[in-house]
Formats: C-alpha cells, sequence, structure tokens
C-alpha cells in the first residue's frame, strides 16, 4: 500500500512539471522558469520541478543558480540521477573540478556502471588533468552503446587525452 502511495505521488509530480518540459523543448525556456515556479509553489518536495528548473536556468545563462537548483533536487531525492550528473557537468564547467569529480563519483556509487555517470567522471578527471582515470571512464562511457553525437564527442575527447603529458589538463567545451 505504501509503495502505491509513493507511485502514485512520483507520477503528480512528473505530470506537474510536464508543461514546463513542454516549453523547454520548444525552447521557451522563461515561460518554462514560470511554469516551474508554479510548480515549486504548489509542491516544494517536487525533485523534478527543481531538476527542471536548473536545466531551465542553466539554457538561460544562471549557472550558479542553476548550480542552486540541482543541488535542491537532489536534496530531496538524493538518487536522482540526472540531476548528480547535470550537477557535476555544471560544477565542471564552472571550475569547480573537485565538486565536478565528487558529484561524478556519488553517482557512480550509487549506480555502478552508469554510462551517464563515467562520462561525467570521465571529463572531470579529464579537466583535472588525470588522463589515465578520464581514459579509463570514457571507455567506459563508450562501452555503454552511447547516441550517436555523445559517443563523437567522447571519441575526440579520448584522442585529446592521448596529446600532451599524463597530468596535463584538457580543455574542451
Amino acid at each position: 500500500m505504501a509503495t502505491q502511495t509513493v507511485d502514485a505521488e512520483d507520477s503528480a509530480r512528473w505530470e506537474a512539471v510536464e508543461e514546463a518540459t513542454e516549453f523547454m523543448n520548444d525552447g521557451r525556456f522563461v515561460e518554462a522558469l514560470v511554469a516551474l515556479r508554479d510548480v515549486i509553489k504548489a509542491d516544494p518536495r517536487n525533485p523534478y520541478a527543481f531538476h527542471f528548473l536548473g536545466a531551465a536556468l542553466y539554457e538561460t545563462g544562471q549557472r550558479e543558480t542553476a548550480r542552486d537548483a540541482y543541488r535542491a533536487a537532489l536534496r530531496l531525492a538524493p538518487n536522482y540521477l540526472g540531476s548528480r550528473v547535470a550537477l557535476s557537468h555544471l560544477l565542471r564547467q564552472l571550475g569547480d573540478l573537485d565538486g565536478a569529480l565528487s558529484q561524478a563519483n556519488e553517482a557512480l556509487r550509487r549506480f555502478p556502471g552508469d554510462g551517464d555517470a563515467m562520462q561525467a567522471a570521465g571529463l572531470a578527471y579529464a579537466a583535472k588533468g588525470n588522463r589515465k582515470a578520464a581514459k579509463k571512464q570514457l571507455q567506459g562511457f563508450l562501452s555503454s552503446n552511447p547516441e550517436l553525437e555523445a559517443r563523437l564527442e567522447v571519441e575526440q575527447i579520448l584522442g585529446m587525452l592521448g596529446i600532451a603529458g599524463e597530468n596535463e589538463p584538457v580543455e574542451f567545451e
């Protein structure tokens, strides 16, 4: 019975963000932000609302605020893999390489062998200059059968890892 209640609550929370995600799919991020604000007002414990708020804020260039939204999603749902991976990528882009690696490693601890978490870890290791660990994680990501665009991007980064010294950071994006 308790599982049915949790499932119904989870479904309702997904449904609550549906309009906002449609706005985002259409590139209408400001409208998505307004819709997500309303969802959060109605249910401040909706991790999906905070996750998509982070994504919409990121798309509008508000990266520090996006970071805070992803963190809020993770406080509500620590196993929310999408938020943890997004936070890892964002922290790396903000220059917090230790934070990025910490989030990626936490994702891998919770979801061993997950391709997206391996990609996040690989990119964080590459940015820190740990080429050996980066190669291992990125090759693991490739073995997860990613979509073509992601595969090509990671293959290019793996090629860059073979250039220069072992402990030099790799610049990409």
